[in-house]
């Protein structure tokens, strides 16, 4: 771990670890009404991240904003959950979820859950119904293997946030629906969705939204946090992938060679797809200003097929087009111009982790290599 640029997040952590051990069984759980006898892992595999059981507040009532005022506060080239659904679609700025982790939010007459666990850099939306009944969630307090442990407000079950399934308490073994969802730049969010609103920054509590408490964290030669078991030696543990899952079939795009190639064309349960990555967004954990940190780019990753045409692309002069037709796309897959203007290309399942967060969870993943 490099201690010089780990500063702010070193403080952030004491404040929050004197006097708590990260062995859970010195908690004894208190305070908890989870169902304990039943689960599909053992107990001692969940650590203490310092905050006790909504110590990180969950929005449980998110009020939006236009675009032109989440301008004054929030920079263009700054992170953002990008979710559509129902016809609508809204902006989940990184600077606010990372101080709070949980959204619970509702598309019409869907209720979904938009999650970030900061030290995954895992960004994951789920549908938050279980046979049909909407739960809430909140923010345990626990990590295993350094990703988000999630709890249901009636059960009080403990879910993994990285997979969406229920790990300890009455629903073990259930998994949440995972949606469709992308990391883009504000601006990128804007000009692709000019209609989208953005989650505001009144949410009830004082947070210094626009800092990055864990400052530094994303460094390709730190350690991840709170991370017992063996590291797997096929990529660095910190090193970003585009994590793919296609009908119980996962595959990760190392960032060190997807933001060389731009475009990638490749085949998943024998349908073919494409990755791109682009310029675009910045890490929500570099800098202790979101706003000045890296770019590391946005990413998408579509079924590569419309009306039975496999479509090939080429990224030339900061452009994204097809070599069928000559359209012009952007990087939430719709094209913008040419003979196929306003098609979308239909999204996977994908998101922007950290590698070993990709490997813990999907050790059988495929590595996409240049041969």
């Amino acid at each position: 771990m490099k201690l010089n640029r780990l500063t702010s997040f070193l403080v952030f952590s004491i404040i929050w670890l004197i006097g708590i051990n990260n062995d859970t069984h010195g908690q004894e759980f208190s305070g908890w009404n989870t169902n304990f006898t039943k689960k599909n892992i053992e107990l001692s595999e969940l650590k203490s991240g310092g905050p006790p059981k909504d110590g990180i507040p969950a929005i449980k009532e998110p009020a939006f904003v236009s675009q032109n005022k989440a301008e004054k506060w929030i920079g263009d080239s700054e992170p953002v959950i990008a979710f559509q659904h129902n016809g609508e679609t809204r902006a989940y700025p990184l600077q606010i979820l990372i101080w709070h982790e949980i959204v619970n939010d509702q598309f019409g007459e869907t209720p979904v859950l938009i999650t970030f666990c900061p030290l995954c850099y895992s960004a994951i939306v789920f549908d938050r119904r279980i046979d049909g009944v909407t739960h809430e969630f909140g923010v345990s307090g626990f990590l295993r293997h350094s990703d988000m442990i999630m709890f249901d407000r009636k059960t009080e079950s403990l879910w993994q946030q990285f997979t969406g399934e229920a790990v300890v308490g009455d629903y073990t073994g259930t998994r949440l629906k995972i949606l469709p969802s992308q990391i883009m730049s504000f601006e990128q969010f804007r000009e692709a969705y000019p209609q989208g609103i953005v989650l505001s920054k009144e949410t009830g509590y004082q947070r210094p939204y626009g800092q990055n408490p864990y400052a530094g964290y994303d460094d390709i030669n730190n350690t991840p946090l709170f991370m017992d078991e063996p590291l797997d030696g096929r990529l660095k543990p910190m090193q970003k992938v585009i994590g793919v899952q296609v009908e119980g079939f996962q595959k990760a795009y190392p960032y060190s060679i997807t933001k060389e190639q731009k475009i990638i064309h490749d085949e998943l349960d024998d349908r073919p797809v494409v990755v791109f990555h682009v310029e675009g967004a910045r890490s929500a954990m570099d800098a202790s200003q979101i706003s000045k940190s890296r770019k590391d780019g946005t990413t998408g990753v579509f079924h590569s097929t419309i009306d039975g045409q496999t479509l090939t692309f080429n990224f030339d002069d900061g452009n994204i087009t097809d070599n069928q037709t000559g359209s012009r796309w952007n990087i939430s897959g719709k094209a913008v111009s040419g003979p196929l203007e306003g098609r979308l290309l239909e999204p996977l399942i994908f998101g922007d982790y950290f590698a070993f967060a990709w490997l813990v969870f999907w050790p059988e993943t495929e590595i996409y290599t240049i041969e």
